[in-house]
């Protein structure tokens, strides 16, 4: 429990201490950023349907909002995939006795 207090305490402390690299200017940007320049560009008065809730400081710390979204995502399927793998393992050695 220890370890996982530590993991989500390091997950969370740039969250609010890291600042933007240079004001305005995103060391890390992604294809939303691209997309939004394209859109201007063609459409100068489009507004947006939705604005978000919140926004995080920078774009490296939404980077790793998203990669911690991917990274728990992928470890539940690989958790589902397993328990189910491992279910099916531990059936086959009574069938096989009965065989």
């Amino acid at each position: 429990m220890l370890l996982l207090l530590g993991v989500v305490v390091l997950a969370l402390i740039p969250l609010f201490t890291v600042k933007p690299a240079h004001e305005g200017e995103e060391i890390f940007g992604g294809a939303d950023g691209h997309a939004e320049s394209a859109i201007t560009e063609i459409r100068p008065d489009y507004q947006p349907w939705f604005t978000p809730l919140w926004e995080p400081p920078s774009g490296e710390i939404e980077s790793l909002l998203f990669g911690l979204q991917a990274a728990l995502g992928a470890g539940a399927i690989a958790y589902c995939l397993g328990y189910y793998r491992g279910r099916r393992g531990a059936a086959k050695p009574a069938d096989a006795a009965l065989g």
